[in-house]
């Protein structure tokens, strides 16, 4: 009997033992987690803390007046944003309007259509788009897609649209190759893959037993997809379009070289423009005065924000859609 106790007590005491050591590396664990979510806090903090010191200049000048301003004169130290403003809004819609069906599109034909031997060439062959530098996608854009796009595209569609009233101004003017709808063009195509990548991931997730029991109620293959995959899956390719519309605020060098870099705002989308990304880029090196540097700052912050809001908003949005899926 005095054996079997001293061995219940040494089970006992190695027990105590081990779970304190567990509780020890919970508690580092839980430590090392809250510090990196309060590093990435304080980056978050320092960006923003760092954008509205360099921007204070230029919002003494201009205050709010700075985001609907259009003119743009450097010589004569006068600065207003509507114009990147305007490009990078512009070019983003048209990039999602252009990316968005097409990415689900085959996120669609992937999963469902596509014989199995081949889901997987395409899809890496697609995912590999995401990896080009956005530097080779302005090359190829400016070099190559530009003047075919300005012989074979613009041309015809200008004289087209000649006597037709609203499209004439959407769609007239000179054609150029480059400007905002080459710069949105490039743009659906960098980020596409984001959004059939993830559109695909979330469409492989829809269980089996609701697909079939779609089926077995007579539902079309479309029938199937369009009412049972794709709301099952709409929080996801939601977040998908909006991290490639994240992704499409922000981009710099491909738009840059296609955009045109030309700060006034025209009906035409044909004609060139800019984006704030693009003239921080083109003009940084440039800024000569503090008020100059200040303004690029400024637009800097307002790209900021425009990415915080929207991304808010997304975020609602998801939120909101949840809510009514559980209902």
């Amino acid at each position: 009997m005095t054996d079997i106790s001293l061995t219940d007590t040494s089970v006992l005491t190695t027990r105590a033992a081990t779970a304190a050591k567990s509780g020890a590396g919970d508690a580092r664990f839980r430590t090392l987690a809250l510090g990196a979510a309060l590093l990435v806090l304080l980056i978050f903090g320092g960006v923003i803390g760092s954008l509205v010191i360099g921007a204070i200049p230029a919002f003494k000048a201009f205050g709010f007046g700075f985001v609907v301003t259009e003119a743009w004169r450097p010589s004569r130290e006068i600065f207003g944003a509507l114009g990147p403003i305007y490009g990078t809004l512009a070019t983003s819609i048209i990039a999602m309007a252009i990316a968005l069906p097409m990415g689900i599109g085959i996120a669609i034909f992937l999963t469902e259509l596509c014989p199995r031997m081949l889901r997987r060439p395409i899809g890496i062959a697609i995912e590999l788009l995401a990896g080009i530098p956005s530097i080779i996608y302005g090359i190829w854009g400016l070099f190559i897609f530009a003047p075919w796009f300005q012989t074979h595209v613009q041309e015809p569609v200008i004289e087209l649209v000649a006597d037709v009233p609203v499209l004439n101004d959407l769609f007239g003017g000179a054609p150029y190759g480059i400007g905002i709808f080459t710069a949105g063009l490039i743009l659906s195509i960098m980020i596409l893959p984001f959004i059939s990548a993830v559109t695909r991931d979330v469409l492989e997730t829809v269980p089996n037993v609701l697909k079939e029991a779609s089926y077995g109620l007579g539902s079309t293959q479309w029938e199937v997809m369009k009412k049972v995959a794709v709301p099952f899956s709409r929080v996801g390719i939601i977040g998908g379009a909006m991290l490639a519309l994240g992704r499409a605020l922000g981009e710099t060098m491909a738009v840059t070289f296609v955009i045109g870099n030309a700060h006034r705002i025209e009906a035409s989308l044909f004609a060139p423009g800019t984006s704030i990304s693009a003239t921080i880029a083109n003009e940084f090196s440039e800024a000569t005065s503090d008020l100059y540097v200040s303004s690029l700052i400024y637009l800097g912050l307002v790209l900021y924000a425009i990415t915080f809001i929207v991304l808010v908003a997304a975020l609602i949005l998801l939120r909101s859609m949840e809510r009514k899926a559980g209902k």
